[in-house]
């Protein structure tokens, strides 16, 4: 199994959510976030005074999926949450070891 952590921007959860679920994926979790990269805030204008914002708003999604279907994730992800400008985000792809559903005590691949 891997766990595929996305940071992207926020108005393209919706798309990329429907899009991964067109292939196959059942489940994810998603959290609001702050941080800045290469992008390293920007400024804004509010009431004529300019504001330096540090840290730029993302969603973050975590997914967890068999290892057959992890890489056709990772490309859904890239190609649908992808504008082409700066701060589009990252995706990282972790191992993982065990998996438990705490309802019906169900493990590993059962339990996704």
């Amino acid at each position: 199994m891997k766990l595929i952590i996305a940071a992207i921007k926020p108005f393209k959860l919706e798309e990329v959510r429907e899009a991964l679920t067109s292939i196959g994926v059942r489940g994810m979790m998603v959290t609001e976030i702050k941080g800045f990269g290469t992008q390293s805030g920007h400024t804004e204008i509010y009431r004529g005074a300019e504001y330096a914002v540090n840290f730029v708003p993302k969603v973050k999604l975590e997914i967890v999926v068999a290892d057959a279907l992890a890489e056709q994730v990772v490309e859904t992800i890239a190609k649908t949450a992808q504008t082409g400008k700066i701060g589009d985000g990252k995706i990282f792809t972790l191992d993982v070891d065990s998996a438990l559903r705490v309802r019906t005590g169900e493990t590993d691949g059962d339990a996704l």
